[in-house]
């Protein structure tokens, strides 16, 4: 029987299907910025550490902006914390100004997701057990709640001051990375982060919850720290 518009979908549901290959692609892709070119309008690209060994599966950790932004400030703000640990950073953008379950519900953003993802897993030697989604404000909302969802997908969550989260289903039990500063005046700490991290540590989640003395921002020792734990 047709599918009804009014029939889920998986991208409704929040499903990723974009898997890592198991073969060293060829010709794989070189180091540095590549461009997804999946659309011409809202995009993104992924990054290629340098030193990169082709044939060794690589981590892979899939970025998302805030509310406005754009594939270049998570790779400014992860890329020398990826470079010195070997890391692929693959940012994508959403399809407007921020991610489709903020605006009423899922759907375009987790199917060029998954498109953004099936592009470097063709162009790059993946590890699929090191796969972690990160992602600041908005983008860490959206990370935790697809990455709840898609737990088999990815071993870590990492969440840069959060403000909600709606996962549509749980899978497997991803460890998850919270940070918050306490003086953040756009999503504030208390019905945030502190009432998030609590919530998944009472579901069975192994959560890893810092706070810091600053706004809405995400300082380098806590990128760090979060792809220490991501990789550790």
């Amino acid at each position: 029987m047709p599918r009804t518009d009014t029939e889920p979908t998986a991208a409704t549901a929040g499903i990723l299907r974009a898997r890592a290959q198991t073969t060293v692609p060829d010709p794989a892709a070189t180091p540095g910025l590549h461009v997804l070119d999946l659309d011409g309008r809202r995009d993104g690209a992924f990054l290629v550490p340098e030193g990169l060994d082709a044939a060794k599966p690589t981590p892979l950790v899939l970025a998302l902006h805030g509310a406005g932004g754009i594939a270049s400030q998570m790779i400014d703000f992860l890329a020398d914390t990826a470079a010195r640990h070997g890391v692929v950073i693959l940012a994508p953008e959403s399809r407007t100004s921020t991610w489709d379950v903020i605006r009423g519900g899922y759907g375009p953003d987790v199917d060029f997701i998954d498109r953004a993802l099936g592009k470097v897993f063709q162009n790059v030697l993946i590890d699929p057990k090191r796969i972690a989604i990160s992602g600041f404000s908005d983008g860490a909302s959206y990370a935790l709640s697809i990455g709840i969802v898609n737990g088999a997908l990815f071993s870590d969550i990492l969440a840069f001051s959060p403000g909600f989260m709606a996962p549509t289903e749980q899978e497997d039990s991803p460890r998850i990375f919270i940070s918050h500063g306490i003086r953040d005046e756009v999503l504030p700490i208390n019905p945030c982060s502190r009432r998030l991290a609590p919530a998944l540590e009472h579901a069975g989640y192994d959560v890893e919850y810092l706070e810091f003395d600053d706004g809405h921002i995400v300082p380098d020792s806590m990128v760090e720290r979060a792809m220490a734990r991501f990789l550790g």
